[in-house]
């Protein structure tokens, strides 16, 4: 696998790929802002189904925890059932077949579990990890404001889903910009990340 390289976290289509992480029914009524984050997760899977950016989605003990929210929009994509809270050992034989992979997105839940261990797991591997803020939660926003702040001092890269879909896109005169401009031009709702970054100083100091 090609190590990635220390850089200024650009990110390409072609050396990407897309983390969707344990967003199942059972944490709808625990997760913060849940509705809104499974609302960014799917923006950012029409966005990556466009550009080609291969999808992974695992779910937490399904037998429990139950399935994919439907509002995702991941019908046709296989999840990957898992005990441990990190996507990569489940995951561990898609990273390895794909030798260009660099970088890895990362949307779901809890911040301060699954996809904490997942970032620091990629990391290690030496990926690239850009964790899609307006994308990931917890139950208690400390947890998350503090995991936020422990994978940006591990050497993430945190970005809203905007800004790493033009990251991708590049240019407006890619073949797909129309379909992607009509994405982004939808509102983007709140999932308390203002109120959580404001003043905060686990995420201003490095």
């Amino acid at each position: 696998m090609a190590a990635a390289r220390a850089s200024l976290g650009r990110i390409l289509p072609e050396s990407s790929i897309l983390f969707l992480c344990d967003l199942q029914e059972k944490f709808r009524p625990s997760i913060a802002y849940f509705p809104q984050i499974v609302s960014v997760a799917a923006r950012m899977l029409k966005v990556a189904r466009l550009l080609d950016v291969p999808i992974l989605l695992t779910e937490q003990y399904p037998e429990g925890l139950g399935p994919t929210v439907p509002e995702l929009g991941a019908q046709g994509i296989r999840p990957v059932s898992k005990t441990c809270f990190s996507m990569v050992p489940s995951l561990q034989k898609e990273l390895d077949g794909r030798s260009q992979l660099q970088s890895v997105l990362l949307c779901g839940i809890e911040t301060q579990a699954c996809i904490l261990n997942t970032a620091l797991d990629l990391l290690h591997r030496g990926l690239q990890v850009h964790v899609v803020v307006d994308a990931c939660s917890s139950r208690s926003q400390v947890d998350r404001l503090v995991a936020l702040a422990r994978m940006r001092q591990s050497g993430a890269f945190l970005a809203t889903s905007e800004s790493l879909i033009l990251q991708l896109v590049r240019d407006a005169s890619h073949p797909q910009f129309k379909e992607i401009q009509k994405i982004i031009k939808e509102p983007v709702p709140d999932s308390g990340l203002l109120g959580l970054f404001q003043g905060q100083s686990p995420l201003t100091s490095c």
